[in-house]
């Protein structure tokens, strides 16, 4: 058997040079790139997650926005305009790099529809003037419930009845009219004509009775300064238009006893009688001031034959609304809520129209030097939906 000796391996050994460093080196190698892998890898998965943290926090902004959006459709008395149409560059966080727009739409395109809103959300984070992060949400508000007709004794909607939007009675209510909405009663519910839902036996009111006092409005108040009505001293109202002032920024036009309107009267204002409001004409168009209502009444509404009225806004009527002996045809129209006391409209020979607008029949009043007093015929909202946009 054929022996090597020690001399001959360490000369075949020394005869390649550098063997050893070279597989350090590939080892070192193979370990770099391996680490380098990881590293590469944990970059972008910390990058994912950082992403979606980003997109995680802008949903919230947006639903955080989209819930600003229904608290200011809830309290148009917080606006400037009839109802809030949004902004831009909001933020939740004061001093913080996010951001969001608002755009909000009321679907006025069934103008007999005054409850519903598409609002829009748009959140950011903006990083060097550069959007690095957004949402968009698409939200259908939908307020509910929203009085158009409340009634503070037992009721029958005639035929020549129509209710755009929720009703309230306190009593029986039975319906002969039509009825756009839900029905809330006291007691029960009979007749047709009902799209919405028929709630009977209801403990309270979903929404309260205004509470106007006569004594509200003159004087009256905006904030810490005081106002001064503009009182009717004759039984028949002028025959002309009306309007606010400077002196009389709700133009409120105050009347102490029974007054007729006669026709052709025009108010861009709120009337205001104590006692019994007679309308002998047509063309008598009642319209509010923002946050302020239209009409007071602390007795009732009498229209005599081919008489109308208008009325814009929140109309509160103490003891209902008739027709004079003999009459056969008037007419009311109201956009924004109508109140009555007692008695409801008792004539089936008075049409009578009345949209819900929660938007205008919203107010906020001045009874006393900064003591303000809010209402609104819209109990709640919710959204129908919330859809990525």
């Amino acid at each position: 058997m054929m022996t090597i000796s020690m001399s001959a391996k360490t000369k075949n050994i020394s005869g390649r040079p550098g063997i050893a460093l070279l597989v350090v080196l590939f080892i070192v190698m193979v370990i770099t790139i391996t680490v380098l892998g990881f590293v590469s890898q944990s970059d972008v998965e910390l990058a994912c997650g950082r992403n979606m943290i980003l997109r995680t926090e802008m949903d919230y902004l947006a639903e955080s926005g989209l819930e600003h959006a229904r608290g200011l459709v809830l309290n148009p008395q917080d606006t400037d305009l009839e109802y809030w149409t949004g902004a831009a560059s909001l933020q939740l966080i004061a001093g913080s790099g996010d951001y969001y727009d608002l755009d909000v739409i009321r679907e006025d395109l069934d103008p007999t529809d005054r409850c519903n809103y598409i609002i829009d959300c748009n959140s950011y984070r903006l990083r060097d003037s550069e959007k690095i992060g957004r949402s968009s949400l698409r939200g259908e508000l939908r307020i509910d419930p929203c009085i158009a007709y409340w009634v503070g004794s037992s009721t029958t909607v005639r035929p020549q009845i129509t209710i755009n939007g929720d009703v309230y009675c306190d009593g029986n209510l039975t319906n002969n009219g039509v009825i756009d909405g839900d029905v809330f009663a006291t007691g029960t519910i009979a007749g047709g004509s009902i799209e919405g839902r028929k709630n009977e036996s209801v403990v309270q009111a979903p929404v309260v009775w205004p509470g106007l006092e006569s004594s509200d409005f003159s004087p009256y108040y905006i904030g810490s300064a005081g106002y001064l009505a503009e009182i009717v001293d004759a039984n028949t109202h002028s025959v002309e238009s009306f309007n606010f002032t400077e002196f009389n920024p709700a133009g409120i036009y105050y009347c102490e006893s029974d007054v007729n309107m006669p026709g052709d009267v025009d108010i861009n204002g709120m009337l205001v009688v104590e006692g019994n409001l007679k309308v002998s004409g047509a063309n008598n168009i009642i319209t509010s001031v923002k946050n302020f209502p239209a009409l007071l009444v602390t007795g009732q509404v009498v229209m005599e034959d081919n008489a109308t009225l208008v009325i814009n806004g929140l109309a509160q009527i103490g003891q209902g609304i008739s027709i004079d002996a003999g009459g056969v045809s008037a007419n009311v129209d109201v956009v924004g809520g109508l109140f009555v006391g007692l008695g409801g409209i008792t004539s089936d020979f008075i049409s009578v129209n009345v949209t819900a607008a929660p938007a205008k029949a919203s107010i906020e009043t001045w009874p006393s030097f900064d003591t303000a007093k809010r209402w609104s015929p819209a109990a709640g909202a919710f959204f129908r939906n919330i859809t990525r946009k």
